[in-house]
């Protein structure tokens, strides 16, 4: 099942459990009021209010996160591209005979980073990218090192060159966790539930009116469904609807530029 269509189901099943249980809150108040009318939601309103108050400071904390990490994930992706700049114009310290076969080592490393987070939501296949990515930094950095060993290199070439290219292979590393990086399951779990709690309290407090008004229960229930799914798609870029992909252009840019 893919990320879109789970993401989907989670939010129809929000929306559609809330209409449920805006209708089974109605029609307990409107026992309880039928049972008691004086009682019926007396003191009901400080609880109310409690949890109405959780569930809008557990939307903003979740919804911040998201933003937040959204944004760290394509600072990502420029810094990434400045390291992989930055490496590249170094190697014009390198011996001139060796330069041609570390440019086309570089050129061939940016194409499978590029290609690695082409792939998504194909897990598979983006590991594979990934994988290949890896085997040419090794590469990248073991011809480094004998470049380093040639006679006749200055190794104020080598101590510039190494520190970028480590720089350029650590934020990989970087990017890759920073992908993986979300809060605990429960905390979507308990968004979920308090929801669901919400539209309870929500039908309760609406008993009083002798029809449905369906235009704020549907409201309601589409208003938080459609946030939990923004949350989620933030949570999740190159996944959903929601993408990072046009930050890849700086990289794309810089893999251009080498020529």
């Amino acid at each position: 099942m893919t990320h879109m269509l789970m993401a989907l189901l989670i939010t129809l099943s929000l929306f559609f459990g809330m209409l449920l249980f805006l209708d089974i809150g109605r029609r307990i108040g409107v026992r309880q009021r039928l049972r008691d009318p004086e009682s019926a939601g007396a003191g009901t309103g400080a609880i109310d209010g409690a949890v109405f108050a959780l569930l809008g400071l557990l939307v903003a904390f979740t919804f911040s996160g998201a933003a937040m990490r959204f944004d760290g994930r394509r600072a990502l992706i420029i810094e990434e591209a400045n390291a992989i700049g930055t490496a590249y114009l170094r190697l014009d310290l390198a011996p001139l005979n060796a330069q041609p076969a570390l440019r086309e080592t570089f050129r061939r490393y940016v194409d499978s980073r590029l290609e690695a987070y082409r792939k998504l939501p194909d897990m598979e296949a983006a590991k594979t990218a990934l994988a290949r990515s890896a085997q040419l930094q090794g590469e990248i950095w073991n011809q480094a090192v004998a470049l380093g060993r040639m006679e006749g290199v200055s190794s104020a070439a080598t101590m510039l060159l190494l520190p970028a290219l480590n720089q350029m292979i650590d934020i990989t590393t970087t990017r890759t966790m920073a992908g993986q990086m979300h809060p605990p399951r429960v905390i979507f779990i308990m968004l979920f539930g308090l929801a669901l709690a919400s539209a309870l309290l929500a039908g309760y407090g609406m008993s009083g009116g002798k029809s449905r008004d369906w235009l704020h229960l549907l409201a309601f229930a589409m208003v938080m469904a459609v946030v939990v799914y923004v949350i989620i798609d933030i949570e999740y870029p190159r996944l959903g609807l929601i993408q990072v992909d046009a930050f890849d252009q700086v990289l794309m840019d810089v893999r251009a530029s080498m020529k």
